[in-house]
């Protein structure tokens, strides 16, 4: 399947206002995952991005905007393939025979549909209920090793596993019969890949919310496309407490607004809340916030003015995507090809054109 020792998969949903959390929780960390012994995938997960209505036009520009994103942050789409999730017809197959195995009860147990629907239940999709079955879908047909995964997606991972583990139990004796190890089981138990200091950004008003691109206030976060004016004032309107910050990570505690700034100074840096701390215990805020601005302009202005640069060329956008998606599909065929013939249908023979 691939010449390197790890496959890596993760995907970003475009919904819209991308922003630091996006960035620091997962943009960030894929591009430093390109060094690893490993083939990168990043998709932009579309099919997923439906589960709630989603106005059309906007969605195209949406998916454009991730891209560009991921682009922008340093993701290479020679050394990695970059896609969106549409393009590839595997994902909506293999999410119908991952159907069939999944069990009910474990579906119901996911929190993330309970929170998503809210008391309308009745009124959800089924495709916000099925959610994390074609999560699976996405994962397993590239059978990935790892996936980067935050605190509020560990769930679905261990879904993706049960129902590895289930196929491979299932179709032990087909998986032998058609020339796989099944010992090893046809697919992989991915691993996860747990995020570094702010895997977990917080609202800059509240740092008991995460931060959201659906929040009412703008200035609870701040935007990839923002710019440095923006930033800067974002920062400094930041909410904080009147204590000067503590000079041990223990003194964070209940103390939700520092952390949050801390942390977010910590990955903005790549060092630790230890680092951070060692450099600014005993400083009021304003001294903090001062580095921070500074610290935050310098790494994500650039960002944001190369992401602009990119929107305003789909071309070049969609012919990254198109690349991708045929990169994709040529891991992604040939892993359905197998499952179909595990499970027992009759595959079309693909005929080859006379000349």
């Amino acid at each position: 399947m691939s010449a390197f020792k790890e496959l890596v998969f993760s995907g970003v949903q475009p919904t819209g206002n991308l922003h630091l959390g996006n960035y620091l929780g997962a943009i960030k960390r894929f591009v430093e995952m390109q060094a690893r012994d490993a083939q990168c995938l990043y998709c932009v997960v579309d099919m997923h991005a439906i589960t709630l209505w989603q106005d059309p036009a906007a969605l195209k520009g949406q998916i454009r905007e991730v891209t560009a994103a991921f682009l922008a942050a340093g993701i290479d789409p020679k050394r990695s393939i970059v896609f969106n999730q549409s393009q590839v017809p595997q994902h909506a197959e293999l999410a119908w025979i991952f159907n069939c195995v999944a069990r009910l009860g474990w579906l119901n147990r996911m929190t993330q549909f309970k929170d998503k629907a809210g008391k309308d239940r009745e009124n959800a999709s089924v495709g916000l209920y099925a959610y994390p079955v074609l999560m699976a879908a996405d994962i397993l047909a590239y059978r990935a090793t790892h996936v980067p995964v935050g605190e509020d997606q560990k769930q679905h991972l261990e879904l993706t596993r049960d129902i590895a583990q289930k196929f491979n139990n299932d179709f032990s004796d087909s998986i032998a019969a058609h020339g796989h190890d099944a010992g090893d089981g046809f697919f992989p138990v991915t691993e996860p890949l747990i995020g570094g200091p702010a895997a977990r950004v917080m609202s800059l008003r509240d740092g008991t919310k995460k931060m959201s691109k659906s929040d009412a206030s703008d200035n609870s976060r701040i935007n990839l496309t923002d710019d440095a004016d923006a930033i800067a004032a974002k920062v400094r309107k930041a909410k904080t407490d009147p204590d000067a910050l503590p000079s041990e990570v223990a003194g964070l505690s209940g103390r939700p607004e520092a952390d949050n700034l801390v942390g977010i100074f910590a990955a903005l840096k790549d060092v630790s809340r230890e680092d951070v701390l060692r450099d600014y215990g005993g400083a009021q805020f304003s001294a903090f916030k001062g580095a921070l601005v500074e610290l935050a302009v310098e790494t994500l202005a650039p960002l944001g003015a190369e992401m602009k640069r990119l929107v305003a060329d789909p071309a070049e956008i969609d012919a990254v995507l198109a690349d991708g998606a045929e990169r994709a599909e040529a891991i992604a065929a040939p892993t359905l090809d197998a499952v179909k013939d595990i499970v027992g249908f009759v595959r079309r023979t693909r005929l080859h054109a006379v000349r």
